[in-house]
């Protein structure tokens, strides 16, 4: 019988934070930690800058230092989407190099993108080349605004789990709300802040704290349940 030093401890889960429009990986890891240290300490958390820099002036500057980037561009109604196939490979790749790759976590732009990828991915539009997106945490989220690929990301209900902050003072609240409809059991975290990542509350720690402790027993319970298939084959 192995000592109390030998039982290792669960991994961690992994998870691809994707920054909001014309920021950087840096600035959303600077913004989480708003988030305690505990709760943090729980996710092994990854911040790429997105791959294209800022094409016009960003909305933290003079509040986050230089530079900044941009997933991707779009016209004037959010319609039309420059670069966004480079921005999928760009993502693919990232998590082949950086992987495996359990979960997204995105803030703005970041968030719209997170949504989309499950669905995208299960028609096999984006991430062919990595293991499927187990879990999702959406800040400030919203759907893509282009019809075709909103089609193809929400036609079926995103079956992960996933946890979504709302902000009563949010301009895009109705949007993040709209988004829930998409997913199946989503859990949502209600605070009183805009367009941003917010502290936790009491309630909302409580929720965060729930939300990982059972997306770390479902990743690794089918870990270990593909495991055994793999040793019976």
């Amino acid at each position: 019988m192995g000592s109390e030093a030998e039982i290792k401890e669960p991994r961690k889960l992994r998870f691809l934070c994707l920054h909001g429009f014309r920021t950087s990986g840096h600035i959303l890891k600077t913004q989480l930690k708003k988030w305690p240290e505990f709760v943090l300490d729980k996710l092994d958390l990854v911040f790429p800058d997105a791959p294209f820099d800022c094409h016009g002036k960003s909305e933290v500057e003079g509040i986050f230092d230089p530079p900044y980037y941009e997933w991707f561009q779009f016209n004037k109604d959010y319609t039309d989407y420059t670069n966004f196939d480079e921005c999928l490979k760009y993502i693919q790749e990232y998590m082949i190099k950086h992987g495996p790759i359990d979960g997204l976590l995105g803030f703005s732009q970041g968030s719209m993108l997170s949504a989309a990828l499950p669905g995208l991915q299960a028609k096999g539009l984006a991430l062919a080349k990595v293991p499927n997106i187990k879990c999702l945490i959406i800040i400030s989220g919203f759907k893509l605004n282009n019809e075709a690929l909103t089609e193809n990301a929400f036609s079926n209900a995103v079956n992960i789990p996933s946890l979504h902050f709302l902000g009563d003072n949010d301009s895009l609240k109705q949007h993040g709300t709209d988004l829930l409809k998409s997913f199946v059991d989503p859990v949502v975290i209600h605070h009183p802040k805009g367009h941003t990542i917010p502290r936790l509350d009491e309630n909302g720690l409580e929720l965060m704290l729930s939300f990982l402790e059972k997306i770390q027993k479902e990743v690794i319970n089918q870990e270990g349940q593909e495991k055994c298939l793999e040793e019976a084959l």
